[in-house]
């Protein structure tokens, strides 16, 4: 059966396929690829399987749409770190994105990190074409901060690392997040206050 991608969808078969996204979000974000079938992406779509496959060809179709659409949200907190501005705060402004985005976004952030951890099997070409080059780009800047003085001295590529896993540790693991802070109503506060204090001393010169 052809899918609908291919054509021109009418508004209500465009929300059929936000509806199927948004369900293929949730299930695979819960039971990664491997675990995920149509049959629970039709459930929780609230559609019938033939449905599912009217807009896609399979699984991992669905998959790769999703994959293709993080990956630009997935990037933008990079691209904004501006050469031209005051390094630290440049930083600690990143920090505040990444975990802002790992407290808004927390069902894209667990479908990002179980495609790395299979080995990016639908991924590569992204990370290849996309993340390599902007991150390559990034870490010149931060090394240029480097060498002006304007930072303290840091390896710009595992700065980038910490800040990912320190930031998007709250999506990934959130559950366990909030079994240990079951009395904390707002941890993302408290994080960010953290996060700050710990990079900035990181990151600023010693007088």
């Amino acid at each position: 059966m052809p899918n609908a991608t291919a054509k021109k969808l009418s508004r209500i078969q465009q929300r059929n396929r936000r509806v199927i996204l948004d369900a293929a979000l949730d299930v695979f974000s819960t039971h990664g690829y491997r675990g995920t079938t149509l049959d629970q992406i039709a459930t929780q779509a609230g559609l019938s399987k033939p449905n599912i496959l009217y807009y896609f060809e399979g699984k991992e179709a669905i998959h790769v749409t999703l994959l293709n659409q993080l990956m630009e949200t997935w990037l933008e907190p990079l691209v904004t770190i501006d050469p031209e501005g005051d390094p630290v705060e440049e930083l600690l402004d990143y920090v505040q994105r990444k975990l802002d985005m790992a407290r808004d976004l927390p069902r894209e952030s667990r479908l990002f990190a179980g495609e790395i951890i299979q080995g990016a099997p639908r991924m590569s070409p992204h990370l290849l074409a996309d993340l390599k080059p902007l991150f390559d780009e990034k870490c010149g800047v931060i090394q240029s901060w480097v060498d002006q003085e304007r930072l303290a001295r840091v390896d710009p590529q595992h700065l980038i690392f910490s800040i990912w896993a320190t930031t998007q540790h709250y999506a990934d693991f959130g559950t366990q997040v909030s079994v240990l802070l079951e009395q904390d109503t707002d941890p993302h506060t408290r994080a960010s206050a953290h996060l700050r204090a710990m990079f900035e001393h990181l990151l600023r010169l010693a007088h």
